[in-house]
């Protein structure tokens, strides 16, 4: 049992997991007919979308809320003294009803949403957090873990069970469980409002999202696109009932993909715009009351809790600790990358004064004219890579031959399993001893009806108290190519779905008991280091010769253009750079807020906090804008956001351990995955880390794979 989220994370989603209500349901009992209310009979207990309605989502979760209070209250009324098997193992096995209902809701609501769905989640979200509420603040419950926490030394259990006591002990302390009575009632009515906005901002955005894409009525507008290209914005304006026209969806982050490639600067601009406006329009979708709402509610719900702020309060379980240790981090970055976005933008402008052209880089300049600088100072463009990039060979031949060389495991389609959506494929993970590991979904394109971003998350938890093993997802968000045309990626989409399948090895790869712990229920900083570890495996030779393969001719990539794609791995890391840490410093920024400040006006804050904090490049815009940044405020990332450079940090450090041990092999794979993938939440993390490198991280390695120092 955990504390459950109904609602979308980016690159990835928190979710319930626990057991099953014991004995069989009545005729009367609202949730018998409910495909929720037992377990699937499909393989791995997967879910059986085709006898999934929209219908069934609200009653099942209800009656999943119903039924777990029920067991809580059971276990807080015990009579008898508290043992870790009467109180902490039988929370692990409630609410499963619950937890697959609320797996496949986060799925849909995230990946193939509609009104009716999003209409539940607003509903719910509230109702969730009274849920969540009531088993935390439940002051018997608490005493109950209170005790066993307090002889914890005495008892004769494993490792993992003793560290699922001080999980506890923790999550219920943090929760709020040693407020008065009367601060519990204050607590609950915060968490239901955050609740709310929080999901109200998710479908604000979505819907803005979907609205604030670029319509083009010439295709004159369009030069610098390829053919496949301007046919995909041909599809998406058909599919949106715009005869004749293009229509360009926007993707979450603020600089938008075909940026690269527009050369008409008047299409750029208003691409540019559409995003950047694309939630301050003073219309429905106008996020900044929601926004300025949900900071100043959780500087309150921190100061309730008695800390000075909301980050404080968030990181005290996360491996950095409190923000001190985050800002002191962004400290040794910042200068380095701004001085380096410079040098880079003062590159781009003698770009632009050499074609004669009479105007100051913009942000919608920088991508078409820093692609132009790589390819005069590389000889490379993206033109020339996409072709090696179909998307099925990455996955299969890239993504998939990496896990085998390094882990021993196997991959096999299967066809007899219902999905969502037509595009999602499923595939049936064997381990190195060809024993069944996990199933693995892949749903890749976008859709209006999808949130941005890439995500992982599982729709069955592993766990050997439950007798279950993985069933994961990874959903991104590359543009569907019209029919009968190849999905051909660009590099960053390659780096993408090795990043998000690094997620899944993470959760494939759990080997708990209890489900709580399992696979990737461990920290915001330390989720994104399995994540970005896998992202090295996409340029090593063994790898990229393998999937690299030209979709025409059937030709591997040519070495020269692989030695530029090297060469050219550190430009522009000085824009990349500051881009993250703007958006991860906004982020901390506004869950530094004190409570009693007034109401934020986000723009007027987000300008001043950037100034602040030396990141007010105007050609460098944040990756997010306040008012679309999705993981703080929709997501589970409020106050994490910094997690992404943390775990670069890691990844990293740990990479340069294979360097320094043999690289790519299958004694190092096997221990990576025995000291890092399987662990899950069952120790401290800096002990992991150190365990697994030999000293703490170091940023060194980061340094110098983002270019800011030589080696």
């Amino acid at each position: 049992m955990r504390q459950l989220l109904i609602m979308p994370l980016m690159a990835i989603i928190a979710v319930t997991s626990s057991c099953e209500r014991n004995g069989s349901k009545s005729e009367n009992d609202p949730s018998s007919a409910n495909p929720f209310a037992d377990t699937s009979k499909l393989a791995y207990q997967t879910p059986d979308f085709d006898k999934i309605k929209d219908s069934d989502f609200e009653p099942a979760l209800e009656e999943g809320m119903k039924i777990q209070l029920a067991e809580i209250e059971k276990i807080a009324d015990n009579s008898a003294a508290a043992t870790f098997e009467n109180t902490l193992l039988e929370m692990e096995k409630s609410g499963q009803m619950l937890s697959r209902a609320n797996n496949v809701f986060n799925l849909m609501t995230g990946a193939n949403t509609n009104p009716g769905l999003q209409k539940i989640q607003e509903a719910i979200a509230p109702k969730q957090a009274a849920h969540d509420d009531a088993i935390y603040l439940n002051s018997k419950l608490f005493k109950r873990i209170e005790s066993i926490y307090a002889s914890r030394a005495s008892l004769k259990l494993d490792a993992e069970s003793q560290w699922l006591i001080t999980y506890y002990y923790r999550k219920f302390v943090q929760a709020g469980a040693k407020l008065s009575d009367a601060d519990k009632i204050l607590l609950k009515k915060l968490n239901e409002e955050e609740a709310s906005l929080s999901a109200k901002f998710s479908n604000q955005l979505l819907d803005a999202n979907k609205k604030g894409g670029l319509v083009i009525s010439k295709k004159a507008e369009l030069a610098g696109l390829s053919e496949g290209d301007i046919d995909a914005a041909a599809q998406d304006a058909k599919a949106n009932k715009l005869e004749g026209k293009w229509l360009i969806p926007l993707q979450n982050t603020t600089q938008q993909p075909a940026l690269q490639s527009l050369s008409n600067r008047a299409t750029r601009q208003k691409l540019f715009d559409a995003s950047w406006n694309r939630t301050e329009r003073s219309d429905a979708n106008d996020t900044r009351s929601t926004v300025a709402q949900l900071a100043k509610l959780r500087a309150d719900k921190a100061k309730l809790l008695g800390f000075p702020d909301y980050a404080a309060w968030k990181l005290q379980d996360r491996m950095a600790k409190s923000p001190a240790a985050v800002e002191e981090f962004f400290a040794k970055l910042v200068p380095a990358a701004t001085a380096k976005a410079r040098m880079e933008a003062t590159a781009i402008q003698q770009q632009i004064d050499l074609e004669k052209g009479t105007f100051k880089v913009q942000p919608y300049d920088w991508d078409y004219y820093a692609e132009k600088v790589r390819k005069q100072k590389y000889d490379l463009d993206e033109s020339q890579i996409k072709p090696y990039f179909e998307l099925d060979k990455v996955l299969q031949n890239g993504v998939f031959y990496a896990a085998g060389q390094l882990y021993g495991i196997t991959f096999k389609e299967r066809h007899d399993l219902p999905v969502y959506q037509k595009d999602v494929r499923v595939f049936e993970v064997f381990d190195k001893d060809k024993a069944k590991l996990g199933l693995f979904y892949c749903d890749y394109f976008k859709r209006d009806n999808k949130n941005g971003g890439a995500w992982m998350s599982n729709l069955v938890d592993q766990s050997a108290l439950m007798g279950t093993k993985p069933v994961i997802y990874n959903v991104c968000n590359f543009t569907k190519p019209a029919e009968g045309q190849p999905a051909l990626l660009s590099f960053s989409d390659v780096t993408t779905m090795f990043h998000e399948f690094g997620h899944g090895l993470h959760g494939l790869f759990a080997s708990q008991h209890y489900p709580s712990l399992s696979g990737t229920n461990v920290a915001r900083d330390f989720v994104e280091f399995p994540s970005q570890f896998n992202e090295h495996w996409a340029l090593d030779p063994k790898i990229l010769n393998n999937y690299a393969v030209h979709y025409k001719t059937g030709q591997k990539i040519p070495q020269v253009l692989v030695d530029k794609i090297k060469k050219a791995a550190t430009f522009n890391q000085g824009y990349k750079l500051t881009e993250l840490l703007a958006a991860a410093s906004l982020d901390m920024a506004w869950h530094k807020l004190p409570a009693g400040d007034a109401l934020q006006k986000p723009d007027e804050f987000e300008n001043a906090a950037l100034q602040k904090l030396a990141l007010d490049l105007p050609e460098v815009p944040s990756r997010y804008r306040t008012s679309y940044f999705s993981h703080i405020w929709g997501g589970g990332y409020a106050a994490g956001y910094y997690a992404y450079l943390w775990t670069e940090m890691l990844d990293d450090d740990a990479y340069s351990w294979f360097e320094e041990n043999g690289g790519l092999n299958r004694a190092n794979g096997q221990r990576f995955r025995d000291m890092i993938l399987s662990r899950g939440n069952t120790e401290e993390y800096g002990k992991l880390f150190r365990d697994f490198r030999g000293h703490d991280p170091r940023i060194e390695p980061m340094e110098v794979s983002r270019g800011l120092i030589v080696k």
